[in-house]
């Protein structure tokens, strides 16, 4: 029997250090590429409701021409917050596809949350239009700072930015991140917001629509992020229909995205676009959909740059684990 295998288990710090945007964004853009070419597999996505008022869920995939192959374990426990900590939870395993070992145990809370973030803005960069001026995001917790965050960096003319908190009020510490980038103001009006907003980005729980369907002017583009499971939603009924609908997955969009509530909807996905295999051309007055339900080959891609960087630096915790 072997003895002298390890397993590498990097933590959230680590994780942050090694993490940054540009590695990240080019990671997030292989995911769509290899889902595209069906170089890399999807499988069924594991969604459940816990007693614990929690939710669970499983994605998982592999890339065989590159030996990747793992797994990410999330869910959301809102009851967190009541802890002090956040409702998101995350973390990602690696194995070696030849013998089923685990290679790396990654926590997955900061790689989701960025690689997210490099996901939307992909889809305002294929999406968008490029002179966008002013953008509405509803949240203000992690993923909305990450979505934004990408935006400033993705759309150069942004300078307008209104957030829609989940109390109406102003949240100050979201606003201090952003200040110094554009002029960032608490919109207590939704759907005004929305009407003078060249981009609207929907990072919240997913609980109901967010705005009226009449509120969105022609030529806005929508990143939708809170739809991810059966029953979430933030669009409002008959808004998909009227749009240019873009998905990271088909399947998972009609079960777990905003596709759930019109799941015959034409559309496209976004890897399509990103490799040339389908073309999109802008009308000026397009409202554009981009429905983000999330790949796993995205945590994959993301989480072998942290194993391989990790391991390049000695970095993380190598524990002995024979077999």
């Amino acid at each position: 029997m072997r003895s002298d295998a390890s397993l590498l288990l990097v933590d959230k710090n680590t994780v942050d250090a090694l993490l940054l945007s540009d590695d990240v964004l080019d990671a997030v853009r292989e995911a769509f590429a290899l889902h595209s070419g069906r170089e890399g597999r999807v499988f069924p996505v594991v969604r459940e409701p816990l007693i614990t008022g929690g939710i669970f869920g499983i994605k998982s995939g592999d890339v065989q021409s590159q030996g990747l192959l793992g797994l990410k374990a999330a869910g959301f426990w809102p009851s967190n917050r009541l802890r002090g900590g956040e409702p998101h939870q995350a973390t990602i395993l690696l194995f070696d596809p030849a013998t089923g070992r685990p290679l790396c145990v990654i926590d997955g809370n900061t790689i989701t949350t960025v690689r997210t973030g490099a996901a939307g803005a992909l889809g305002l960069h294929a999406l968008a239009r490029p002179d966008s001026e002013q953008v509405t995001v509803f949240g203000t917790g992690v993923q909305a700072r990450s979505q934004l965050t990408f935006a400033l960096r993705t759309l150069r003319h942004l300078r307008y930015v209104k957030y829609v908190s989940a109390d109406r009020k102003p949240d100050f510490a979201f606003e201090a991140q952003f200040e110094q980038r554009c002029q960032i103001h608490c919109a207590t009006d939704a759907n005004a917001a929305v009407a003078q907003s060249d981009v609207v980005i929907t990072a919240t729980p997913g609980s109901g629509p967010l705005f009226d369907k009449d509120a969105v002017r022609p030529g806005t583009h929508i990143n939708c992020v809170g739809a991810d499971t059966h029953g979430k939603r933030e669009l409002p009924e008959g808004l998909l229909q009227e749009s240019r609908l873009i998905v990271d997955d088909l399947q998972q969009a009609r079960s777990l995205g905003e596709l759930q509530w019109a799941p015959d909807t034409a559309c496209v996905e976004l890897g399509d676009l990103l490799t040339g295999k389908v073309t999109f051309d802008r009308a000026d007055s397009d409202i554009t959909v981009f429905d983000m339900t999330g790949l796993a080959l995205q945590d994959l891609t993301v989480a072998r740059l942290i194993f391989q960087k990790a391991s390049a630096a000695g970095t993380g915790t190598s524990v002995v684990w024979p077999w």
